[in-house]
């Protein structure tokens, strides 16, 4: 059996009239895979950020590691003794070189005053060997995909006497096959006595990585279990409290005339001759790999990323979109699967968010804002997508994932559009949140909406839209109709288009 390398004993951390963990105990042996799961809220990033130095534990708390008890941590404390933490944002410099960012840590942490470029490429280098791995030294991080840069900043981490290697929603931007790629990654760190902390949304892959899983509820640790004796439908009880069933929609019986009809659109290096048909109350899912084409198809309907040929007909009648203006004019919206960068600005109030596409709409003579409109407005909002927040006031910034993304929907379906774009709706969400999101979605194409939901989940799809295609490098490669279809046909169906 493992010795282990981290132990945590009666962690608490209170901040000003929350909780965030009570009495945690924790522990990851050398070489293991471990996760750590629960919903928004539920205490996983402070213990991270405990764990990583960069927040204090409450007095009576105990931090071990190798068995010793460690005292004053810090985040240099933490790095020093083996610890690394990937964020989602990677925290990489887009700008700067895959070598220069591999050997950033190692540059700062030896207060070098001079670089020596042949020195940093081969530390760079180095610790590419160390995981197999060949992405060109030169290459600016920015022109790398999603799966090359959380490469690039696990290699980062590998420049130092790495021990642990914590990643927070590792797998959120990336396709099935970028998944198992760096599963492969991760296995090969077990081998040489590298740990491995996940914390991920995704039941499905926790039981095919972790070896152990540690649920927290509420700030409390539920319990901490072998992957053997969990399933998903386990792990979605420990940390909610309930059991969620999941139906897909049924078939859409229509006989009115298309909401979206288009006629061989397309892009050069995007899409070619997309041709497809949504109709009202459909809901129609798009799903594919990484460079499918499918969020490019998506910000060409929503005017950012204009078409060089084909026809998009609304209601029958032929349009040009060539801006974001028309197309909200025209009844579209578009929810971007960044919400964090380009659906919410996060250090303003969830009153501001929810109704700034609306804006012109409250206002009254010589041009001023009617305060109790858009005060109903913003109630109506927060009501009709049961936004949890505290105030409305309070900075978006402060609000869970999921409830960050109910702001974003909200925002949108306040311009009451016609045609609801979704890229990736439920991207870093709880299983909790999803399944309220999904039904929101479900209660908005019942009112006559046309919706489409781009994921690369097919479980997502299928269980929540009536049709769904399969892209492929730009170009529609099948149809399912939903409740006629099970994900291992949509699943062949994208690894044939992947050899």
């Amino acid at each position: 059996m493992s010795p282990v390398f981290l132990g945590m004993k009666n962690i608490s951390k209170r901040y000003t009239g929350v909780q965030a963990l009570d009495s945690v105990d924790f522990e990851i042996k050398e070489g293991e895979i471990h996760c750590l799961a629960g919903t928004n809220g539920s205490g996983k990033s402070t213990l991270i950020k405990i764990i990583s130095g960069v927040e204090k534990p409450d007095s009576g708390s105990e931090i071990y590691i190798n068995g010793e008890l460690s005292l004053n941590r810090s985040s240099i404390n933490s790095i020093h003794q083996g610890i690394e933490v990937i964020y989602q944002d990677l925290s990489l410099f887009p700008n700067l070189s895959v070598a220069e960012n591999i050997a950033l840590s190692r540059i700062i942490s030896g207060k070098r005053k001079f670089l020596n470029s042949r020195s940093y490429y081969a530390t760079a280098s180095k610790a590419m060997k160390r995981i197999n791995i060949n992405i060109p030294l030169d290459t600016k991080v920015e022109d790398l995909s999603i799966a090359d840069q959380q490469l690039v900043a696990i290699c980062r981490s590998l420049t130092g006497k790495l021990k642990l290697l914590i990643m927070d929603e590792p797998t959120s931007a990336l396709t099935k096959y970028e998944v198992d790629a760096l599963f492969r990654v991760v296995t090969d760190l077990k081998g040489k006595g590298i740990a491995t902390l996940f914390v991920s949304h995704k039941l499905n892959e926790i039981m095919q990585i972790a070896e152990r899983v540690t649920v927290l509820s509420d700030g409390i640790k539920i319990g901490c279990y072998p992957v053997g004796d969990l399933d998903s439908k386990k792990i979605e009880f420990l940390m909610t409290g309930d059991n969620f069933e999941y139906t897909k929609t049924s078939t859409l019986i229509t006989r009115d005339k298309p909401l979206l009809e288009i006629e061989n659109l397309s892009k050069k290096d995007n899409f070619k001759n997309i041709t497809l048909k949504l109709y009202p109350g459909e809901i129609l899912g798009i799903t594919g790999l990484l460079g499918s084409g499918r969020t490019e198809l998506a910000l060409s309907l929503f005017g950012m990323n204009p078409a060089d040929s084909g026809i998009i007909k609304i209601n029958g009648k032929e349009i040009v979109l060539d801006s974001v203006t028309k197309a909200v004019d025209l009844g579209i919206a578009y929810v971007p699967e960044k919400r964090l960068v380009q659906g919410l600005v996060m250090e303003q109030a969830v009153s501001k968010n929810t109704v700034v596409t609306i804006i012109g709409r409250l206002l009254k003579k010589f041009g001023l804002i009617d305060h109790k409109k858009k005060s109903d407005k913003i109630s109506d909002l927060i009501k009709k997508f049961d936004i949890k927040v505290p105030l409305v006031d309070a900075p978006v910034a402060t609000l869970s994932g999921g409830n960050q993304q109910r702001v974003v929907l909200a925002k949108w379906v306040a311009t009451d559009p016609e045609l609801l774009i979704l890229d990736g709706p439920t991207v870093g969400i709880d299983v909790a949140a999803k399944g309220s999101i999904h039904e929101s979605i479900k209660h908005l194409a019942a009112g006559g909406m046309g919706v489409v939901i781009i994921s690369d989940e097919v479980s997502e799809v299928l269980n929540s839209c009536h049709r769904v295609i399969v892209m492929n490098r730009g170009r529609i490669s099948s149809e399912f109709i939903t409740d006629e279809s099970t994900e291992e046909e949509i699943l062949e169906s994208l690894e044939n288009w992947s050899t």
